[in-house]
């Protein structure tokens, strides 16, 4: 594996005034969903393909870049000295700042997890031995900083690190340790302050960062614990629904196993939610919805065995859902429509 890789803006808009009309400041993007709504997108590519406005020297890694304000922020990685946010400028990749910390260490396939998170004037960092950061965008210094896996009793790393990209939900920053002591919890974003910790949940640490979803007219807070085993040997693992505001347990499903989950559930609309995942799980419809009694009740709509998507969240456009169909364990993949 080559030492550095590069990070490459093309322009795939010709249409616009601008290709970088819009932001996208977190990894799934504005609205958390991976959707935009810009418009003018080339149909095709030139036969050269996409004119290549600049390049940046990046250490290896599996992150990715936000953009905010004319901004690229990227969290880099070096094994033996730690994590770097990395600030570029989004139309000439000029490097403007960055903020570093000591936190060596050594996981299979090095490099960053995860991608940084912007709010106002705050941009979030998690990095792969779990330390999330606070930085401010002006002053370029750290605002709070939190080791989310060793405050909260973790051991052993997970086997391929801390992977949580941080969520921001009103006031608060939530992101997933699945330690012990602690499977979600949430900061007061400005702070640093910890305002909730969930009740255990069942499973062990997975790669699966919390993400919001709408039942019956409210904003739950989706988790999804790693099983025990693959395939129709995996036990133990456990989707999830908190209060976003408290941490409060409100549903639980567990009829869908997954040993090493990675995408985000998605939100189908009308209390549906899809999950799905590599190794053998396969993917789930379910349907969340509300009781008289206040509680929740959860009925699967399907399971689909054969279909999964590996590491990305299928994307839900009208009535659709597109995916890029891989289980890791079998040829046979490519992009498909459900």
């Amino acid at each position: 594996m080559r030492n550095t890789v590069q990070l490459t803006a093309i322009v795939v808009a010709l249409s616009v005034p601008s290709a970088f009309a819009a932001d996208w400041p977190s990894v799934y993007g504005p609205t958390g969903n991976s959707n935009s709504d810009q418009k003018g997108l080339l149909r095709t590519w030139p036969e050269a393909g996409p004119k290549v406005l600049w390049t940046a020297p990046m250490s290896v890694g599996l992150g990715g870049p936000a953009v905010s304000d004319g901004k690229v922020y990227l969290l880099d990685r070096d094994e033996k000295v730690g994590d770097r946010l990395r600030v570029l400028d989004l139309s000439s990749g000029k490097e403007l700042w960055s903020f570093a910390y000591d936190a060596p260490g050594e996981f299979m396939f090095p490099g960053s997890r995860t991608t940084p998170t912007i709010d106002g004037q705050l941009v979030y960092t998690s990095g792969p031995l779990g330390d999330l950061s606070a930085i401010h965008t002006k002053t370029q210094k750290p605002v709070w900083h939190k080791s989310i896996w060793k405050e909260f009793g973790g051991g052993d790393l997970p086997r391929w690190a801390v992977v949580q990209n941080p969520l921001i939900y009103g006031k608060l920053v939530i992101v997933a340790p699945q330690t012990s002591q602690a499977d979600v919890v949430a900061y007061d974003k400005l702070t640093g302050k910890l305002e909730w910790k969930s009740a255990p949940l069942s499973g062990t640490a997975g790669y699966v960062s919390p993400s919001i979803v709408k039942v019956a007219g409210e904003d739950h807070l989706v988790m999804v614990m790693a099983a025990v085993g693959r395939g129709r040997n995996a036990k133990d693992g456990s989707v999830n629904g908190l209060d976003p505001l408290t941490g409060k347990v409100l549903w639980t499903y567990t009829n869908w196993q997954c040993a090493i989950p990675v995408p985000l559930p998605v939100d189908a609309g009308d209390g549906r939610i899809l999950i799905t995942g590599g190794y053998g799980a396969g993917t789930a419809m379910i349907k969340v919805q509300r009781n008289g009694d206040g509680t929740y009740g959860v009925t699967e709509s399907y399971k689909k065995p054969d279909f999964g998507s590996h590491t990305h969240p299928p994307i839900f456009h009208k009535d659709h859902f597109y995916s890029h169909y891989t289980i890791n364990e079998r040829s046979g993949d490519g992009v498909n429509g459900c």
